[in-house]
């Protein structure tokens, strides 16, 4: 493309100097008849006539390039042209064109000259005019295009120097122009030739433009610069500039991606050490998510656990629980309690003073024959049913009772809270310190249907555990407050050395 350029430059110079050629060798200049003022022998009538049977011939000669016979034009007061005819003088052009007559017919009397003649000869006039008006233009852009050339001369320099840094200190990377890396030494030459050979170009085509323009000649069309070459010359500097900033950008989104990559993998270092240290302390170190327990060591109205899952609508349920009491025989509290809006009490397990403990489901309460007096883990299963509300009571394995008419027909409302250790008389709080439990709590479970007594006594025993379907005892789901504590606790491990 840029050799291209440069030859349809020179072409378009080529063509503009011939017709340059052409215009200069058309003179302006007055005829012999209009030289002579007021002259009305026969002498200067017949040479007017001649003029005028000539006129279209010497114009006709002076396109066409034919030497024809002229007259100069007469001084004022000098005697008829017609007494001492002249040699006819030809006129050549200062450039290496046909030689032209002299004179040009023009200002001939009004009513002398023919109408086809005297137009062609004013369509001549305003042609020339015009063409000297874009000799004068041409010439001002043309230096204009001379400092352009040299101020990209001077940015190219710029960039010869400038390039090859940017690409060492860039570091491998990806070359889009061949298959070498872009640090190669290969590449870098191959830059540094074709920017150098871009500047010889553009300093041949200055040192040729003030040859081919004469500017210290008479005004004449100068032939123009090509726009297409000042565009392509735009372009160009566009397109390294472009070059050299996506290699800068590339550059710093390596150094970024790197940086990145290097946390990256000390951040898997640092989790594979602390695996390594944890796997060295042995696998007493690891525990399941569910061998926890909840401590609350006194009876207060601000110590408590909530189960962070939702509950849905339930039409049966089993509720299974590890218990440890610390409350000296004065009651249990209550272990745990559900309450929606509407209803605070929609399932309550609690024993408060001397009274046995007692199951509530939507407000309606049954006894339950099962007691925690001796300090020491118990299991404890209830289940329950809304059909004809059977219920049934379950201890460390073993039905300790049963019975019906509990809320029959009644289901389980949804979306309510689910408190461990506290009595809620509202959704979720005011809490009464006497009715609270004291002691340990593990792997409170809930199911949406009533377990048989062989799962009942797999779970107590140890040997069949399982969690429920509905709230399963998992660290994420229970979360402590007011000072109750989360401690890790396997219960069927923990149970024999308590």
């Amino acid at each position: 493309m840029k050799f291209l350029a440069v030859l349809l430059a020179a072409g378009m110079l080529a063509f503009l100097g011939a017709v340059i050629c052409i215009i200069a060798s058309v003179p302006l200049a007055a005829s012999p008849a209009r030289a002579l003022p007021g002259g009305a022998d026969n002498a200067s009538a017949a040479s007017g006539a001649a003029a005028e049977s000539q006129g279209p011939q010497r114009s006709l000669s002076a396109l066409h390039g034919a030497g024809g016979s002229a007259r100069p034009p007469a001084l004022p007061g000098a005697p008829a042209a017609s007494a001492h005819p002249l040699p006819p003088v030809p006129l050549f052009s200062r450039f290496l064109c046909t030689p032209l007559a002299a004179a040009c017919p023009s200002g001939v009397e009004q009513g002398d000259a023919a109408p086809g003649e005297r137009e062609e000869l004013l369509l001549l006039q305003s042609t020339a005019e015009q063409l000297r008006q874009t000799a004068l233009q041409q010439e001002a852009r043309i230096r204009a295009d001379q400092d352009t050339i040299r101020e990209l001369t001077s940015k190219l320099g710029r960039c010869e120097s400038g390039l090859p840094r940017g690409l060492q200190d860039a570091g491998p990377r990806r070359d889009t122009m061949a298959d070498g890396p872009w640090d190669s030494p290969a590449l870098i030459l191959e830059l540094e030739d074709a920017v150098r050979a871009l500047r010889d170009r553009i300093d041949r085509i200055e040192q040729e433009l003030p040859a081919r323009v004469n500017f210290s000649a008479a005004p004449a069309l100068a032939p123009a610069v090509p726009t297409a070459l000042h565009s392509k010359m735009d372009e160009l500097e566009g397109q390294l500039l472009a070059k050299v900033l996506a290699l800068e950008k590339e550059r710093v989104a390596l150094n970024h991606n790197s940086h990145r990559q290097r946390q990256e993998v000390e951040k898997e270092l640092d989790a594979l050490q602390d695996r390594v240290a944890e796997l060295e302390h042995g696998s007493s170190a690891y525990s399941p998510p569910d061998a926890f327990k909840i401590s609350i060591p006194i009876r207060n109205n601000y110590m408590y656990a909530r189960v962070r899952k939702a509950l849905p609508e339930l039409y049966a349920f089993t509720v299974c629980v590890w218990l440890r009491s610390r409350s000296g025989g004065t009651g249990q509290g209550t272990p745990f309690s559900y309450s929606v809006p509407g209803q605070a009490n929609e399932i309550v397990l609690l024993e408060t003073g001397h009274d046995p403990m007692e199951l509530l489901i939507n407000d309606k309460v049954a006894q339950l024959p099962l007691s925690l007096k001796d300090n020491g883990w118990h299991h404890i299963c209830i289940a329950w049913t809304t059909r004809d509300g059977l219920w049934a009571a379950y201890q460390d394995g073993e039905l300790q009772g049963s019975g019906e008419n509990l809320a029959a027909w009644h289901p389980i409302k949804p979306h309510g809270i689910l408190i461990l250790g506290q009595e809620q008389d509202t959704l979720g709080g005011r809490f009464d310190a006497t009715q609270a439990f004291v002691g340990d709590i593990a792997q409170f479970n809930l199911w949406d249907h009533a377990l048989t007594p062989a799962q009942v006594l797999g779970i107590a025993n140890c040997t069949g555990p399982l969690l429920g379907n509905v709230v399963p005892w998992e660290d994420k789901l229970v979360e402590a407050f007011g000072g109750a504590t989360k401690a890790t606790f396997d219960v069927c491990k923990g149970r024999a050395k308590a």
